[in-house]
């Protein structure tokens, strides 16, 4: 698949580049990419939940009324869930929430939402491209250029570009990523990525590697 190579007013250069196949032409797995994101969530959950059962509880545990003869349920402790302030019945504890993924399965999930993003058409290249100092204006400029303002978007560079990052910070709908950092999940979670030129390369290194 080629296409146009566009400028930062996006415009075309008049060049174009040809996507790896084996990275932008695949037939989509989608239910790699389904357990890729599961995993992807999965890592966000910190699993640090806890609330105190009924052995956790301080208080006395004493008997507090006798057995029979009050007329209401029988009661051994104040650390009882059904009271105040008492254990709570099979609260959540600490657990790891980590689905793992094999590493095959989790370049195939990345290869397979490329290129279900270019088949959608959703993918544009970009020269490579960087800011004298952080300007959010030229930012702005660079996405309207695009016709991307109101779109969720996702510009991939091939190495961390601080003035291009922080550009970016404060604009929503739109997100600055290395290509060695590209995920499934942000790649399906965003309506166009728009990748620069030498990052193509740093992407198949990428998961060539993986």
């Amino acid at each position: 698949m080629k296409l146009d190579i566009l400028n930062t007013e996006g415009k075309s250069t008049g060049r174009s580049i040809s996507l790896p196949e084996d990275v932008f032409g695949i037939e989509p797995n989608e239910h790699v990419m389904y357990l890729a994101v599961k995993s992807y969530l999965a890592h966000q959950r910190q699993g640090t939940h806890k609330s105190k059962e009924r052995g956790e509880i301080k208080g006395s545990t004493r008997k507090i009324k006798k057995q029979k003869g009050t007329g209401t349920a029988r009661a051994g402790s104040l650390k009882n869930p059904l009271f105040r302030s008492g254990g709570r019945v099979f609260g959540p504890r600490p657990r790891k929430y980590t689905v793992k993924l094999n590493r095959k399965v989790r370049r195939l999930a990345t290869a397979s939402a490329l290129s279900q993003k270019a088949a959608e058409g959703k993918i544009r290249i970009m020269e490579d491209f960087t800011f004298e100092a952080p300007k959010t204006k030229q930012f702005v400029n660079l996405l309207s250029g695009l016709d991307l303002v109101s779109q969720k978007s996702l510009i991939v560079t091939a190495d961390y570009d601080k003035n291009v990052y922080l550009s970016g910070k404060n604009i929503q709908r739109c997100g600055v990523m290395e290509a060695k950092d590209l995920t499934t999940y942000n790649i399906l979670n965003s309506n166009v990525l728009v990748v620069s030129e030498s990052a193509i390369e740093k992407i198949k290194e990428t998961l060539a590697s993986a």
